[in-house]
């Protein structure tokens, strides 16, 4: 990402004054290789840790997101399930929808459940960005170009300056993960090392 591809394109959304953090679906699910949807992602778990400590200590929100498929979800979104059969595994009540431990989620910290790929879509991420007075997310997660990629390009949608924490973000594919970043960079939001993210949250935090 060393610079715009076309003239006119890879601007600077810039960072955010008032971030939240949102971890993308980084469930055993997504983050076990054993299960149909995993991959190997304990260096991008590891990344997001150090990005939710750093927020945790500028005190800026962080949301978690899962995806869950009961009866409800599952008519909602027969076409997505067609597409991608895997998710069925995704059911309630299953290790598989639980938010990896190590991420050391916090009792007080939201977890919205989801059926498609945006975290925005059909949950109440928005309204909580907007009452806790975000101006921007920094979006870590799985997988960079499904449901991370989504959520991106709705945060800037909804009016969110997007920053992507480069290895805090990972997929199945990693000619898919290099495109995404790329597209996301020219088109929709910054694409930032987690030391980077990691310095300005501290930066916010010294500031306040």
């Amino acid at each position: 990402m060393s610079g715009p591809a076309w003239p006119g394109f890879g601007g600077a959304a810039g960072f955010p004054r008032r971030p939240a953090v949102l971890v993308v679906d980084l469930v055993h699910g997504f983050t076990d290789p054993a299960s149909p949807l995993g991959a190997d992602l304990d260096d991008v778990v590891a990344a997001t840790r150090r990005v939710i400590d750093a927020a945790r200590e500028a005190g800026a929100p962080v949301v978690f997101t899962t995806v869950c498929y009961d009866a409800a979800a599952e008519r909602a979104a027969a076409v997505f399930l067609r597409k991608v059969p895997a998710l069925a595994a995704l059911r309630p009540g299953t290790r598989d929808v639980e938010v990896d431990p190590r991420l050391g989620r916090e009792e007080g910290d939201p977890l919205l459940v989801k059926a498609f790929a945006s975290a925005f879509f059909g949950t109440p991420l928005s309204t909580l960005l907007a009452a806790a007075g975000c101006d921007g997310a920094i979006v870590c997660g799985a997988t960079t170009s499904g449901c991370v990629r989504a959520t991106v390009v709705d945060a800037l949608q909804h009016g969110y300056a997007p920053i992507v924490a480069r290895e805090a973000v990972g997929d199945r594919s990693r000619a898919a993960h290099d495109a995404s970043l790329f597209d996301v960079e020219q088109k929709y939001g910054d694409v930032l090392g987690v030391e980077e993210v990691v310095g300005a949250l501290r930066a916010l935090r010294s500031a306040a």
